[in-house]
């Protein structure tokens, strides 16, 4: 099979970046299927090199996968940071700190209970370390940033957004680790 010269990926790497980091629908970044149609079969070697592009700004291409209606999985890429943000930089993120571990704690919370938990529960172990004003308008900031989501018996479940940005693995490790 003839190697595709570098312009050509050249190419693929800038198209694949703009559907990446411009928001074009509810959702950032692009499904699998978008990056298909767009970028050609071979979309993941284009991927892999705009990985490769970002790593020196601390950045990189991550995929959730996402499970479809039909059974079939399907995949959506993301940009997101490669390491993690010092306190001074997340100072600049307009969250506060409480409002970070208000959240760290209700994604501990919803993933220990298997991905779901009523709210009231979630509120319950908030209110324990925040004034309860705090604890509804951050639940609500969770949910309006994509992190949380709530359905209509009053069940919070992770988002896209926590899929995409936040290590989940860690967490649970720094919990273990530091918990009480």
């Amino acid at each position: 099979m003839p190697r595709k010269p570098k312009a050509v990926y050249l190419r693929k790497i800038r198209r694949a970046a703009h559907l990446l980091f411009f928001r074009r629908h509810r959702l950032p970044g692009a499904s699998s299927s978008e990056l298909k149609r767009t970028l050609g079969p071979d979309y993941r070697k284009a991927l892999e090199l705009l990985d490769k592009y970002l790593k020196d700004l601390d950045l990189q291409v991550y995929e959730v996968k996402e499970p479809a209606p039909e059974g079939e999985a399907r995949s959506r890429f993301y940009i997101r940071l490669r390491g993690v943000l010092t306190p001074t930089e997340a100072k600049y993120c307009g969250w506060r700190i409480d409002d970070l571990a208000g959240l760290a704690v209700a994604i501990l919370f919803i993933t220990v209970r298997g991905g779901r938990a009523p709210r009231q529960d979630v509120e319950k172990v908030l209110e324990e370390k925040l004034p309860g004003w705090r604890v509804k308008a951050g639940l609500q900031r969770y949910i309006r940033a994509g992190y949380l989501s709530e359905d209509e018996q009053g069940n919070l479940y992770l988002d896209w957004r926590t899929w995409a940005e936040v290590d989940q693995k860690a967490l649970m490790d720094l919990l273990l680790k530091y918990g009480e």
